[in-house]
């Protein structure tokens, strides 16, 4: 019940992001919704850029875009490296102020967990940004497998763990580690001793010290998160 329930939460925010960039964008510049994340990484975050309005189809709202100004139809930039860009993912639209649900990014393409060239240092980049808006304990970090997610740029979530999400950690799919550069190496080890050809990572802080690496078949983001709010 579970599976099904997330799968069609997938589903409808998919079909919806879909219809939310369709209707700022125009056909010159329309991207392939599993495109978006992407084209927002390397579209609209220079906002001095020539011709951004009409490039960037979810603009930050600071650029002034014509009506491009609500939540759904802008991204919020919260930090930028030559690296990484940091973000507002678009469920914290309409959302109580306590929500928090944010993105990670490559600025290179990466596609995602399987890519051989996802970047080590983007799980502490990710956990120094998810500190500033949620007590420790509380942080997750989160990747989905490939066949549980709807964008083809490797993204980390920022969210917070569920109430009682580590009683249902696995010792045979958990690793410990003091060092986030470690985290897809040993998430890999992992799933190879599990038989898994395709996985999710989640990242959380163990209570003594360090972090746990769980690995998951199934969307960590939707086991064990509050990727969604109640309005």
């Amino acid at each position: 019940m579970t599976r099904i329930f997330n799968s069609a939460m997938k589903r409808l925010y998919t079909f919806t992001t879909i219809l939310v960039w369709w209707s700022v964008c125009c056909n010159a510049y329309a991207v392939a919704s599993s495109d978006m994340l992407l084209h927002i990484v390397e579209q609209c975050t220079h906002t001095s850029r020539a011709g951004y309005c009409e490039k960037c189809l979810a603009p930050q709202a600071s650029a002034m875009c014509s009506q491009k100004t609500s939540c759904r139809a802008t991204s919020e930039i919260w930090h930028e490296t030559p690296e990484y860009v940091a973000m507002r993912d678009i469920k914290m639209c309409g959302c109580p102020s306590d929500f928090v649900h944010g993105l990670v990014l490559p600025k290179a393409r990466v596609t995602g967990v399987e890519d051989a060239n996802r970047p080590d240092g983007i799980w502490q980049f990710s956990w120094d940004i998810a500190k500033e808006k949620i007590p420790r304990n509380d942080i997750a970090l989160a990747v989905n497998p490939r066949t549980r997610r709807s964008q083809n740029q490797l993204h980390v979530h920022l969210v917070k763990l569920k109430e009682g999400a580590a009683s249902r950690f696995s010792p045979t799919v958990t690793a410990h580690t003091q060092n986030l550069n470690n985290v897809w190496t040993l998430a890999a080890n992992v799933a190879k001793t599990n038989d898994m050809a395709d996985y999710g990572v989640l990242v959380v802080a163990d209570k003594s010290s360090g972090y746990l690496v769980v690995v998951s078949r199934e969307s960590p983001e939707a086991l064990f998160t509050h990727a969604y709010c109640t309005p």
